[in-house]
C-alpha cells in the first residue's frame, strides 16, 4: 500500500464512496451552461431494505465544501424532494442513515429517479438526464470489470495454493490484458463524453493511477467541449497536468535546493552522476523503508559506475533525528535533503509527488528517463543501463 496525499482515487468510488470526497473538496464543480427551462426539477427515490424513519440526506458542494441541502424522510419505502435547477452542472450526493457509502449523481434540467439498496449501497444508482446516463453506464461498467478480476483473484489464489505454476502465469497474463481491456474502455468514455463532468473526474483519476500520462490527459481535456474545458474543474485539472509535465519523462528535471542532515544546502545540479536516480521518501514510510534495502543494494553495485542517488524525505517538521536515525538504519549511504515540511515540501508539489515511495531516474543531463521504477524493475533498468555499455 501507498502512503498519498488527499488526491483521491475515483475507480474505487463503487467500493469506497468516502475516497471520491478528498478529490471533490479539493475543487469547484460549477460549469457554465445554457439556460436551463424550467425552475425545479424532482428527485424521487425507491429506499429498498430502509425502514420508514430513515434520513436521506442531500448533500452539495460549494466553495470546495460539502454541505447539506436537504434531508429527506423514508415512508413507505419512498422518498421525494423538489429542488431549483441552477446555471450550471453540478455535483450532489446521497448518504442514507448512518450508512458511510454515497451515491453521487448529476443535477440537470430532468427530474430523476433513485433506487437505493441498503444491502448494496454500490449497486445503488441515480437516473436521470445525460449526465447520470453516462455516469451509470460507466459505474456499471466498471463494478463488470471489477467481478471479474475479483473471479481471478479467487482462482490465482486457489492456484497458489495448489502450487499450480502454469494456472499462474496463465492468470498473470489474463490480469494485464484484463486491466489493458479496462483502460482501453475508460479511453472510449472519454471520446464519446467530451460534454461530461464526470469526464473530467475519470481522467483526474487515470493520471493519479497512471494509466495515462499528463501529456495524453492534456489532449482528452483540450478536445472536451468549450463549456468543460472553460470550467474550474477543468482549469485546476489543467493548471495540474501542466505542473506534472515539469517532471514527466522526457525532460529535463526541475533543479531544487533543500537543507541536508548536517545543516548545509545541497542541489540537484551538485548530485548529478552519470545517471541519478531521485527517491522520495520518510522514515514513517513503512513501504519505503521496505524499499530501501533494494536501493542500497543498487547503488552499492552502481554506484562507483556512475549511479548517483539524491533522497528527499518528506518528513514532519521536529523529526530530524528520526529522519537521520532511519538513514542510519537502512544504511543509505548518499545524497540526501529535506524541508521537514511533510505533503506540503516544495520539491514534491514541483515533482507533483502525492504517493511514496517515488522515484525519478535522470540521465548525465538531468533529464528524466524513467519513473517509480522499484525492486526487480529498478535492479533490471540498472543493469540495462550500466552492463551494456
Amino acid at each position: 500500500m501507498k502512503y498519498s496525499s488527499t488526491f483521491a482515487e475515483i475507480i474505487k468510488l463503487q467500493h469506497n464512496m468516502r475516497q471520491i470526497l478528498a478529490l471533490f473538496l479539493t475543487i469547484s464543480f460549477t460549469f457554465l451552461s445554457c439556460q436551463d427551462n424550467s425552475e425545479t426539477y424532482k428527485l424521487e427515490g425507491d429506499a429498498v431494505g430502509y425502514a420508514d424513519g430513515t434520513k436521506v440526506l442531500i448533500y452539495s458542494f460549494e466553495n470546495r465544501q460539502t454541505r447539506v441541502i436537504d434531508t429527506l424522510i423514508v415512508k413507505d419505502g419512498k422518498f421525494s424532494g423538489t429542488y431549483p435547477n441552477e446555471k450550471g452542472l453540478n455535483l450532489n450526493f446521497i448518504r442514507v442513515g448512518e450508512e458511510k457509502g454515497t451515491i453521487i449523481y448529476f443535477p440537470e434540467d430532468a427530474d430523476l429517479k433513485a433506487t437505493l439498496y441498503k444491502d448494496s449501497i454500490q449497486a445503488s444508482r441515480v437516473h436521470g438526464g445525460k449526465q447520470n446516463k453516462s455516469y451509470t453506464e460507466f459505474a456499471d461498467k466498471i463494478t463488470e470489470f471489477n467481478n471479474r478480476k475479483q473471479d481471478a483473484m479467487e482462482r490465482f489464489q486457489a492456484a497458489q495454493a495448489n502450487n499450480d505454476t502454469a494456472t499462474i502465469t496463465q492468470l498473470q497474463s489474463e490480469n494485464l490484458n484484463l486491466m489493458a481491456e479496462e483502460t482501453e474502455y475508460k479511453k472510449g468514455f472519454l471520446e464519446k463524453n467530451k460534454n461530461s463532468l464526470f469526464s473530467v473526474m475519470l481522467l483526474s483519476e487515470m493520471v493519479s493511477r497512471q494509466e495515462i500520462s499528463p501529456a495524453d490527459a492534456s489532449e482528452y481535456l483540450n478536445n472536451f467541449d468549450p463549456q468543460v474545458t472553460n470550467s474550474d474543474i477543468a482549469k485546476e485539472l489543467k493548471a495540474g497536468l501542466d505542473n506534472m509535465r515539469k517532471a514527466d519523462i522526457g525532460v529535463k528535471a526541475p533543479d531544487f535546493s533543500a537543507p541536508t542532515p548536517d545543516g548545509g544546502t545541497m542541489a540537484l545540479s551538485d548530485a548529478l552522476g552519470k545517471y541519478t536516480i531521485i527517491d522520495f521518501w520518510a522514515s514513517w514510510c513503512r513501504p519505503c523503508r521496505v524499499e530501501n534495502p533494494n536501493v542500497v543494494k543498487v547503488y552499492k553495485k552502481y554506484h562507483d559506475k556512475g549511479l548517483n542517488i539524491i533522497s528527499v524525505s518528506l518528513d514532519r517538521e521536529g523529526q530530524h533525528d528520526k529522519w537521520l536515525q532511519a538513514i542510519k538504519d537502512d544504511e543509505m549511504d548518499w545524497y540526501h535533503v529535506s524541508n521537514l515540511q511533510f505533503w506540503n515540501d516544495p520539491i514534491a508539489k514541483e515533482y507533483s509527488v502525492r504517493s511514496i515511495p517515488a522515484t525519478f531516474l535522470l540521465d548525465e543531463n538531468g533529464v528524466i528517463i524513467d519513473k517509480d521504477l522499484r525492486g526487480a524493475a529498478l535492479e533490471a533498468k540498472m543493469a540495462s543501463l550500466f552492463e551494456e555499455k
